[in-house]
C-alpha cells in the first residue's frame, strides 16, 4: 500500500532513504567524506522537516504490513514535478516495488496538472538510467559538481494521459 507519510513516521523514511542510497554510495565508493551531500549522507529527519514544510514536498511511503519499505516524494513547480528519492530497502528490492512508486508518482503528479516528470541520477549508475529508460524517461543532460564525486545525470518523462 502506498500513502503520504506525516511527521511521525519521518524516522522510519530516513532509515528507508538511507538504507537504499547506502548501497549506491558503497558500490561507487562515496562517503560521508567524499561526498556529504549525497543523499545517503544528508538525509535526517531535520532534512524531512525542511522539505514538507518549506519546500512543500509531499512524501510518499510503500508499506508492507506496517513497515514502511519504500518512499518518494515530489516537487511540484508548474507544470513540471520533480521526483525525489525514490527508494527501496534492499531486502525488498526486485519485487516490483519501485516500479510501483514510480507509477504512483506519475499518477499524482499528472493528477496535480504536471505534465513532465524530472528526476537526477548518478550518471555513473548504468543500471539505474536504464531502468528509468526502460520506465518511458528520455535523459536530458549532466552536471558535474565540485562537492560530488560522480556527475549528476537528469532525466524526464512526458506525462500524457
Amino acid at each position: 500500500m502506498i500513502r503520504e507519510i506525516n511527521e511521525s513516521e519521518f524516522k522510519e523514511a530516513v532509515d528507508v532513504i538511507t538504507k537504499s542510497f547506502m548501497t549506491v554510495a558503497d558500490e561507487f565508493g562515496f562517503t560521508r567524506e567524499n561526498a556529504p551531500r549525497f543523499v545517503a549522507f544528508a538525509t535526517d529527519e531535520g532534512r524531512l522537516l525542511f522539505m514538507k514544510y518549506e519546500q512543500h514536498r509531499p512524501m510518499y511511503g510503500f508499506f508492507d504490513d506496517d513497515r514502511m519499505v519504500g518512499y518518494y516524494n515530489l516537487c511540484v513547480n508548474g507544470k513540471e514535478c520533480e521526483l525525489g528519492s525514490l527508494s527501496v530497502i534492499p531486502e525488498y528490492r526486485h519485487k516490483k516495488i519501485g516500479q510501483t512508486l514510480l507509477q504512483d508518482a506519475c499518477d499524482r503528479a499528472r493528477s496535480l496538472g504536471c505534465d513532465v516528470m524530472k528526476l537526477s541520477i548518478v550518471e555513473e549508475n548504468q543500471v539505474l538510467r536504464k531502468w528509468y529508460e526502460n520506465n518511458g524517461f528520455n535523459h536530458t543532460g549532466t552536471q558535474k559538481f565540485d562537492f560530488f564525486p560522480f556527475t549528476c545525470g537528469y532525466m524526464e518523462k512526458a506525462l500524457a494521459e
